[in-house]
């Protein structure tokens, strides 16, 4: 059994040029540290929208835009964002509001959506000033989308997130492969909570929970698609598992609805029609997450129309119900209360891996008040852990009995 690990190399000083970083005759060395973001501003006048982010060090950023919808993106040295919470909800003149997180390793990203096209005027950075600390000014004016389209064309293509689990080994007989994919992450949080807690949290939490019990019983080798608050665009999820020779894909979220009283567990498995209207809602919801990040879903049109095809030809969609109706749901039914509908069918860009058995959970309800603190309980995330567990257990004992007969 082989796991795959990554190694972090960290490179360490040499005594000398510590004792000439003691002395103060290399203080640029200081400049290295990690960017921190203090804030963020938005000013308005009849000329143009202005963004300024208070900053610990002076960088050198790459702005960028993105149509469809008209998003204005700022990539950053890999930072640490120290922001209010409402200021994701900023917003003035041509921003609607804005997002920030990490979005891969090295890079962090702002994304301002738009209210329609507009570009970027100019850009500049101010040194400290008095207690003003460094600033990024990126002035902002409205445009037609011709023009936005030809100033605001990117450079480059966003980079493919560098740390992911490559060259895994297939799985066994006796070893069984299991990606765990936490949903969200980084730049994208997901759905937030009655109390202020963000999907991509509570996923990365429950995930690793699922992933030390199962690695407790020793028959699976489990992955996680992010094991901490990185942006992963939907399609390198399932090249993931793919790349694994994954048995069985597991995509984590939490649920969100306007009305605080709804609640419940649901299951997911792929289907080119949704089976209801809820259910075709939340999976365009899900699949914006590329959007948020920054990632041109449409190159892979032609791509996910053919693995609809192949994966409508095979049988990889049947084993996904099978432990979606037929295990999960009935284990968890024993700890925790159901959706009206616990298993239903959606367009999930996640799940369309045509080799792989996946299947989306949504967990729960954040929005409702007493589900969310259910979901939040230690005790309980062991609880429903255990109970996804053995559903899994039962679902690869039945196909073990399937392969020896």
């Amino acid at each position: 059994m082989k796991y795959f690990q990554r190694l972090t190399v960290r490179c360490c000083l040499p005594a000398l040029l510590m004792a000439v970083v003691g002395t103060g005759l290399f203080a640029p060395i200081q400049a290295r540290a990690q960017l921190q973001v203090h804030d963020v501003r938005i000013g308005v006048d009849s000329e143009r929208t202005r963004f300024v982010v208070e900053l610990s060090r002076s960088t050198e950023p790459k702005i960028f835009g993105l149509p469809d919808p008209y998003r204005v993106v700022i990539d950053l040295p890999e930072a640490n964002f120290a922001l209010p919470a409402d200021k994701s909800e900023a917003g003035g003149g041509v921003i609607d509001r804005m997002r920030y997180g990490q979005f891969q390793p090295g890079t962090s990203r702002l994304v301002l959506d738009l209210s329609g096209p507009a570009k970027v005027a100019r850009n500049f950075i101010l040194p400290p000033d008095g207690d003003k600390p460094w600033r990024l000014v990126v002035d902002l004016v409205a445009t037609d989308r011709d023009d936005f389209i030809t100033a605001m064309r990117p450079t480059a293509a966003p980079r493919r997130p560098a740390e992911v689990p490559l060259g895994l080994g297939a799985g066994s007989d006796d070893v069984d492969v299991i990606v765990l994919d936490p949903g969200h992450g980084g730049i994208d949080p997901g759905a937030s909570g009655v109390s202020g807690v963000l999907e991509k949290t509570m996923a990365l939490d429950y995930a690793k929970e699922i992933k030390r019990q199962l690695e407790k019983i020793g028959k699976y080798t489990v992955i996680l698609t992010r094991d901490r608050d990185v942006f992963l665009p939907l399609r390198e999820r399932v090249r993931i598992a793919r790349a694994a020779n994954a048995d069985l894909f597991l995509s984590l979220h939490l649920n969100a609805n306007g009305g605080s009283k709804v609640r419940g567990f649901s299951a997911y498995t792929l289907s080119e029609q949704a089976s209801d209207q809820e259910a075709a809602d939340l999976a365009e919801a899900e699949n914006k997450s590329d959007i948020i990040g920054g990632v041109d879903l449409q190159r892979y049109s032609t791509d996910v129309a053919s693995i609809l095809i192949d994966f409508a030809q095979s049988k990889t969609n049947e084993q996904s119900v099978a432990f979606a109706r037929d295990n999960l749901v009935k284990e968890v039914a024993e700890l925790s209360r159901l959706s009206p509908r616990p298993w239903r069918a959606a367009g999930f860009a996640v799940l369309k891996a045509p080799d792989v058995p996946s299947v989306l959970l949504e967990l729960g309800y954040v929005t409702n008040p007493a589900e969310e603190e259910l979901l939040l309980h230690r005790d309980y995330r062991r609880q429903l852990s255990s109970t996804i567990v053995r559903a899994i257990e039962r679902y690869f004992e039945l196909a073990r009995e399937a392969r020896r007969t």
